[in-house]
């Protein structure tokens, strides 16, 4: 690991601590204009989320009517009933966003995809970076609202799912992550400058609970509007 990743580590809560539980869920309060453009406005404006700490795996519910939720990996997503029975499933679901765009509709297991790896990503890193595959550098810094915040970029391992492959985390004094970039390349490639605040500790791990993501330009400039994606999150908890 770099020694910027050693300090957002053991600012976050520690690998030690980490390494000693095995899930997080959560209450999970979405908006913005994302959902609407993908035809899927109201599905998952308020559900619980569950993700395994150590392997890529998510589940949401009720997903989109009560007693169904959503099982996800990267090489397959299915809703299921409560009591596992698979309702529809698809195998390599990121094979099916060839072609698209920001304003592409998505079907139900499109859309379980997307929050899948989504949510995964946000819930565990940055622990996550220290798994085999990653790969981390130290960047030079950048100045948002008066601070000055270091800036980590992270390659992602291939077989894992995430936004895209090359990421940038931007990193506060306190080694708390303050804002992350990436191109969705599910989305065509559209820019999101992703902020996170309130941070709060839930046995020991510290982890923001305001997510707010907005347009980005080429330059690394993040635009007021639109909002494309809020995320609040409320009674977490660890197993």
């Amino acid at each position: 690991m770099t020694d910027l990743l050693d300090e957002i580590v053991e600012a976050h809560g520690g690998l030690a601590r980490w390494n000693e539980l095995e899930t997080v869920s959560a209450r999970l309060l979405q908006g913005g204009a994302v959902w609407g453009l993908k035809g899927r406005q109201g599905v998952l404006d308020d559900v619980r989320v569950t993700a395994g700490l150590h392997e890529e795996r998510v589940s949401h519910h009720p997903f989109g009517a009560p007693g169904r939720r959503s099982a996800f990996t990267p090489e397959r997503v299915a809703i299921e009933t409560l009591e596992g029975e698979v309702l529809e499933a698809l195998e390599h679901p990121r094979d099916s966003f060839a072609g698209h765009t920001l304003e592409t509709p998505w079907t139900t297991l499109q859309l379980a995809y997307f929050v899948g790896t989504s949510m995964w990503t946000y819930l565990t890193q940055p622990f996550s970076f220290t798994l085999p595959g990653f790969e981390t550098a130290e960047l030079e810094p950048w100045q948002e609202n008066g601070e000055e915040w270091r800036r980590l970029r992270v390659i992602w391992p291939e077989h894992l799912a995430t936004h895209e492959r090359v990421q940038t985390v931007y990193v506060g004094g306190d080694g708390l992550i303050r804002r992350q970039d990436y191109d969705v390349e599910i989305m065509g490639g559209s820019s999101g400058a992703h902020h996170f605040s309130g941070y709060t500790q839930v046995h020991g791990i510290s982890l923001p609970t305001e997510h707010r993501i907005l347009p980005r330009t080429p330059d690394g400039q993040v635009l007021a509007e639109p909002l494309l994606v809020s995320i609040d999150l409320s009674e977490i908890s660890f197993a």
